[in-house]
């Protein structure tokens, strides 16, 4: 289509030239004029763009906070302690546990930031859906309005014809009645 199609189609709908729509709206135009579909998988849009650090982080993330984790790693501290206090003759790692806590501050130290690193990309994503199901409801919503309008212009034509019926019927009528008031 040309962009002659666009621009009307922009000033139609926004009621502004299709050079001075956003980027989103421009897109819903181009679709709409071209009577093509809008709505795409956005996760695996997004998916496929991810590095392979950011899937790691995503699957630590993913498995740091899960129930999987915390019941196994209240094992692995139980154990510890119980080998560390108990067990052992000679424990590696004494009361208070020293280097129990340098271990798990390391953890927190290197978990925190993947964390983040997994939420901030979780954001975006939610951003880029947030998008997409903005374009997809304008352009379902300005379906719904070419589908008022046509629905309006079957109504309005439906009138006409009707009062044009109605015209043809009364003419009738009068001729009828003339010929009877004649006789």
């Amino acid at each position: 289509m040309s962009m002659a199609h666009h621009d009307t189609a922009a000033r139609r709908w926004f009621g502004r030239a299709y050079a001075e729509l956003h980027e989103g709206e421009q897109r819903v135009i181009q679709r709409a004029v071209e009577r093509r579909l809008l709505s795409t998988d956005t996760n695996a849009a997004f998916a496929g763009k991810l590095t392979f650090g950011e899937r790691l982080a995503d699957r630590v993330a993913q498995f740091g906070g899960s129930w999987t984790f915390i019941i196994l790693f209240a094992l692995v501290l139980v154990a510890w302690v119980l080998v560390n206090a108990r067990l052992l003759a000679n424990p590696f790692d004494p009361y208070p546990f020293i280097f129990l806590n340098l271990m798990l501050s390391m953890l927190a130290a290197v978990q925190a930031p993947i964390i983040m690193m997994s939420q901030n990309r979780q954001a975006s994503k939610d951003r880029l859906d947030a998008a997409h199901d903005y374009e997809v409801n304008l352009k379902a919503e300005m379906e719904i309005m070419a589908l008022h309008e046509k629905l309006d212009a079957m109504r309005d034509a439906q009138l006409a014809d009707l009062l044009r019926r109605q015209e043809e019927q009364l003419t009738m009528i009068r001729t009828i009645v003339e010929r009877l008031d004649a006789r």
